[in-house]
């Protein structure tokens, strides 16, 4: 095998210096037949070459990428892992509490070590507490500081105490942008046993869904849960079937006055339609030659939103001028051509298309100006028809008529007008369009609306500087979109209260109020708890809802306001065009500010020097920390998950309907005094205003435990109508929390299951979502479809996610408190996709059906039967 490897191992093109494993050269060693195969399924190829394993195993695995045989697991080793803090804390905690179990049965602790280099990137902490204000960056960063001092001291620990650790601390950026500018290489050198540096493609692991944003530069990656990231991380490959690889040929040019943000709110309706979950969508063709590689991040960041695994881009000369721009060495920017050119991974004017399993047409000059909401992303909202979708959420909600406006705001006020990273931020265009328009409309004497809450959080300091060179800072000040922070902030969830006087104002009169915001994601209750709907927009738009103030608006056809003199301001009025924008983006983005924003100050701020941590290789944790406590699921001893292998008298602890996200499982946002978690934070002695949120708190279990579920727009059909954190236990009338219902059920030693309809699991990939369901005492999650990565997580954490039958829908089966699942299924005898009869007893009949185990791979069969991924990689180190 070493003397195969040596055949395959040529010196690059034009580049001798460098070696590479040739695609070329293995096809005329007669190991597979590449030609006509997704660029993206070469990459893999590539990967599966260097991997160790028998000759012929390797044959097979390469075959599989042609033939389509699901019958092979094929092998992905990420060459990185990239974290944010929501994520990373979690499994860094679970990182270290390996290591006190390691010490307790007498092992190295230092064997949990990561296997690939790890960027953490600090970008999820930002709250916009303080926002419309000169010193709102100041404050936040400060807020920022002090309300994670915990939390920071831990990453630091894990800094100084993991190898192949490197912490981008607060305030740098988003980790997407910071990603696709900086960190990215498309192509990286490493050592090789041929003593020649050898060429390998970027390949990578994220602990957030949106890591497909660095597709746009043809490196192949995509987002994981923090389950799946410890294993890459520990050196587990990750296992897959061969993915349904669909091809997406752009063709055309965006029109006049059309942004990146409208085409991919186009493209995220279509994909969605066409129900891509788990595909690797793949894009070609001329259309791809015409978007630069900001607009292709665009697409790629919302490949979650569609459902896909990844939306893989290939590299070609708009992937060469990024990386000029960005400030890559031009050295490196010649060895990503030479690769990307002898490995077929480059497209050239007239490349055929590769062979994919759907072709599908995407014609760049039918978008049109959109939104996307109210409460999902893939639905797209041309912008006359906004007034109606609202209309229509507030029926759906059971909001009261209009009533006319008697007080400050009324029903449709937007009460968040929000400039937010990770979508739209990396896309000059987009944001130079927004400061444009925001001069021009304050030239005009426009004004945003005072109930409006106004935010600019860029995804990396570039913005700031293209912004303030080209003069148009000022503008957007005036209209109230001041730099609140360079993190993710109100799209995950983070846009800090409303003024007091606003949230009383919808309190009171219950109100249907809206959010707009450039991001990705609009779930239910995920932006704020007092909004019930919220568009995602491009950041110009966001910038018009501002002035505007309502949803109610038709911003084609009716004025954002009237001018000092009464004249009406249309939105086309202030509106950039096509060669000022293009004119902003060629003066004012350019190399040298990312080469001087990207210097080695990016791993260090002053702040972060000042941290202080603790010494030696386990971190002593701190019994009173309501932020950072030590992971139940690889203690020693641990008696809150029961392994056991009955699947039978499993109640319903929550009946749920369809797009159900994680944001609804295991929410993202503010605490509320009064549920389960923030009852518990107060009894620890918390004051009320302190007790943060959900993703902060994220390394602390007792929090996450408490807080699964709830979210106040949740629809449970144990709830007896009521939407939140309610359900209803067998032989009881009172509503329960979910947290106290689970513990009902838990001292009678019963397990449960819960019930949902289509795409359950969709949104963040969101590990505690799994992990929660587990403490929960949940043994199975039924229903119609799942979302990738949140099934994954399900198997990670040893829950079974099973699919109903075809055609039977869970709100046909009536499920009430009172009944019982029993599962004929046993642990230790797992197939891949294997049937799974089901008896649903209920008061004196049963109804039988066969369900589907979502478990593709032999490494989710051997999860399943270990009890999830914690316990088999303990039981691995510790040997």
């Amino acid at each position: 095998m070493e003397e195969l490897r040596r055949n395959l191992t040529l010196p690059l093109p034009g580049l001798p210096e460098v070696a590479h494993v040739s695609l070329a050269q293995a096809e005329k060693l007669g190991l597979g037949d590449f030609g006509g195969l997704p660029r993206s399924f070469l990459v893999l190829a590539e990967g599966i070459l260097r991997a160790s394993g028998p000759e012929e195993q390797i044959r097979s695995r390469l075959a599989v990428l042609k033939s389509g045989d699901q019958s092979t697991d094929i092998p992905f080793q990420p060459g990185r892992a990239l974290l944010q803090d929501f994520m990373g804390i979690p499994l860094m905690t679970d990182l270290a509490s390996m290591r006190d179990t390691l010490v307790a049965r007498g092992a190295d602790p230092l064997r949990v070590q990561p296997c690939i280099p790890i960027d953490f990137v600090i970008d999820h902490s930002l709250v916009v507490a303080h926002a419309g204000s000169s010193n709102a960056l100041m404050l936040n960063r400060q807020f920022e500081m002090e309300r994670n001092a915990e939390r920071f001291a831990f990453i630091k620990w894990c800094q100084q105490n993991f190898d192949r650790l490197r912490v981008i601390p607060p305030g740098r950026g988003i980790m997407h942008q910071v990603n696709l500018e900086w960190l990215a290489s498309v192509v990286r050198i490493v050592d090789s046993p041929s003593m020649m540096p050898l060429a390998v493609p970027d390949t990578m692991i994220g602990t957030d869904s949106h890591t497909t944003m660095i597709n746009a530069l043809g490196v192949l990656g995509w987002g994981v849960g923090g389950l799946e990231a410890e294993a890459a991380i520990l050196g587990m490959p990750s296992d897959m079937v061969r993915p349904k690889v669909v091809g997406v040929r752009m063709e055309g040019c965006l029109a006049a006055g059309v942004t990146a943000t409208d085409m991919v709110l186009h493209l995220t309706h279509m994909l969605r339609r066409l129900d891509v979950v788990g595909a690797f969508v793949e894009f070609h063709g001329p259309g791809v030659s015409a978007l630069p590689v900001a607009d292709r991040a665009t697409i790629a960041n919302m490949a979650p939103e569609f459902g896909a695994t990844c939306a893989y881009f290939p590299i070609d000369t708009g992937t060469l001028n990024y990386l000029a721009l960005t400030g890559r060495d031009s050295r490196h920017i010649e060895l990503v051509e030479a690769y990307a050119k002898a490995q077929g991974l480059w497209q050239y004017a007239d490349s055929p298309a590769p062979v994919f399993d759907e072709n599908h047409i995407f014609d760049l000059d039918t978008v049109e100006p959109s939104l996307a909401g109210p409460v999902r992303p893939q639905d797209r909202v041309g912008l006359s028809h906004v007034p109606a979708s609202f209309n229509k959420r507030m029926v759906e909600i059971g909001a009261a008529p209009r009533e006319g406006g008697h007080g400050a705001i009324d029903h449709g006020a937007v009460v968040i007008a929000a400039i937010t990273s990770c979508t739209n931020t990396s896309n000059p265009a987009v944001m130079l369009a927004a400061g444009l328009l925001a001069k021009k409309a304050v030239e005009r004497g426009l004004r945003a609306k005072p109930w409006v809450k106004t935010s600019l959080s860029p995804g990396s300091r570039i913005v700031t500087d293209y912004l303030d060179e080209a003069g148009l800072t000022p503008a957007l000040e005036t209209l109230g979109f001041h730099n609140v922070g360079y993190g993710c902030a109100t799209c995950n969830g983070n846009s800090g209260a409303l003024s007091q006087t606003i949230a009383e104002e919808v309190r009171s009169r219950d109100l249907c109020v809206a959010a707009v915001l450039s991001g990705n994601r609009n779930f239910e209750g995920r932006i704020h708890p007092q909004v019930k709907a919220a568009y995602l927009a491009s950041p110009p738009i966001v910038v018009a809802y501002a002035i505007a103030g309502s949803m109610h608006v038709d911003l084609s056809s009716e004025p954002l306001g009237t001018d000092p003199q009464g004249k009406p301001v249309m939105l086309a009025d202030v509106w950039p065009s096509e060669d000022e924008i293009a004119e902003a983006v060629h003066r004012h983005v350019r190399a040298d500010l990312f080469r001087g924003a990207y210097d080695s100050k990016i791993e260090s701020t002053e702040a972060w020097e000042t941290i202080a941590t603790p010494p030696g290789p386990q971190f002593p944790w701190n019994p009173a920390s309501s932020f950072i406590g030590p992971s139940p699921f690889v203690t020693e001893n641990d008696d809150i998950l029961e392994n056991s292998r009955n699947f039978s008298g499993l109640r319903p602890l929550l009946v749920l309907g369809n797009s159900i996200t994680t944001d609804h499982i295991s929410p993202n946002g503010a605490i509320p005094p009064e549920s389960p978690a923030g009852q518990y934070l107060l009894s620890c002695g918390l004051e009320r205003s302190k007790l943060g949120n959900y993703g902060a708190r994220r390394g602390n279990p007792a929090v996450c435990l408490r807080g699964m579920f709830d979210n106040r727009l949740l629809e449970n059909s144990l709830a007896g109508g009521q939407r939140g954190n309610k359900t209803r236990v067998a032989g009881e009338q009172d509503f329960l929390s979910i947290y106290e219902a689970a513990q009902h059920y838990r001292t009678q030693r019963k397990s449960c299951i819960i019930v949902a309809g289509r795409t359950y699991g969709a949104g963040s990939s969101r590990d505690w979502a799994a992990k929660g369901v587990a403490l929960l005492g949940v043994r199975a999650v039924l229903a119609e479809s799942f979302e990738r990565i949140h099934a994954s997580n399900l198997i990670g954490m040893g829950i079974l996610p099973l699919m109903l039958p075809h055609g039977l829908e869970a709100a046909s089966l009536d499920v009430q408190a009172e009944d019982c699942f029993d599962l004929d299924v046993d642990s230790r005898t797992l197939a891949a996709d294997m049937p799974v009869p089901v008896t649903l007893r209920k008061q004196g009949t049963a109804r039988h059906f066969t369900a589907r185990l979502l478990a593709k791979t032999e490494s989710d069969l051997a999860l399943l039967e270990g009890g999830g991924l914690l316990p088999t990689l303990l039981h691995t180190l510790s040997r």
